[in-house]
């Protein structure tokens, strides 16, 4: 069955042009594998020089880049990098998160700077980004590739559960700053999806549930076929509407 899921929408993501944030571990390498099996060229950013390398080396057809999106001046630095080594950009993908407060606190209990963090990391980084790249983005959707930006999501960003408070409240912001975009940047054929891979075992839950079983959790590889299926459903989407917009001939 996951072979199966695996090969579809396979010819459309050949030589497809893809950015990914937090891509040396858990859901966000997961995905690197994903599309550079589907034929992807792979950009991923992360903050750890020695993760970054590592990556690289397993997985030679990737382009890493150094860089923490959650500091403003990271940003260009990164979009610059991510349009360079791809030649453009038809799929960003903001999956880089940040908890807040570890161990979870209530939130009267938070501190501002975890808040803080929190906010920087989930939303303001993703925001920033794609402002950065939305050039890129728009250049896609003018030659007919495409440009899809998948926003990762969380039930928390629905759902109030106690102690969850700094990374509920970012992910909520995240998850409407989406459809936001996703309305105000249709006309341009830019894209946005927001959704909520599950509980995975990842070193972001660990960090968050140290005793969760991890047999009970979804693994990020199924994660990542799920969410680059629904990337593939999108673009095919956005394709056959513009084929029905564009006038006969």
């Amino acid at each position: 069955m996951l072979q199966n899921s695996t090969n579809h929408h396979r010819d459309q993501f050949r030589e497809l042009r893809a950015a990914i944030t937090g891509g040396t571990s858990g859901l966000g390498l997961a995905l690197v594998r994903e599309l550079l099996d589907r034929g992807a060229r792979v950009a991923f950013v992360a903050r750890g020089r020695d993760g970054v390398e590592r990556v690289e080396h397993g997985y030679p057809d990737s382009h890493g880049i150094v860089g923490d999106v959650s500091k403003k001046s990271d940003i260009h630095p990164i979009a610059i990098q991510v349009v360079g080594m791809l030649g453009g950009l038809d799929v960003l993908i903001n999956n880089a998160s940040a908890l807040g407060p570890v161990p979870l606190a209530l939130f009267a209990d938070t501190d501002c700077e975890d808040l803080e963090r929190a906010l920087a990391t989930n939303v303001l980084g993703p925001f920033r980004l794609t402002k950065a790249l939305l050039g890129a983005l728009a250049s896609s959707a003018r030659e007919g590739r495409g440009a899809v930006v998948l926003n990762i999501s969380s039930d928390a960003a629905i759902n109030a559960y106690p102690r969850w408070g700094a990374y509920g409240v970012s992910k909520a912001a995240l998850h409407h700053l989406s459809r936001i975009w996703n309305e105000e940047l249709a006309s341009q054929g830019i894209a946005f999806l927001s959704l909520d891979p599950g509980d995975m075992d990842t070193p972001l839950h660990a960090l968050a549930v140290s005793d969760a079983d991890p047999t009970e959790l979804k693994r990020p590889e199924i994660a990542a076929v799920e969410l680059v299926d629904a990337i593939g459903n999108l673009l095919s989407f956005m394709n056959s509407e513009r084929v029905v917009e564009e006038p006969v001939r």
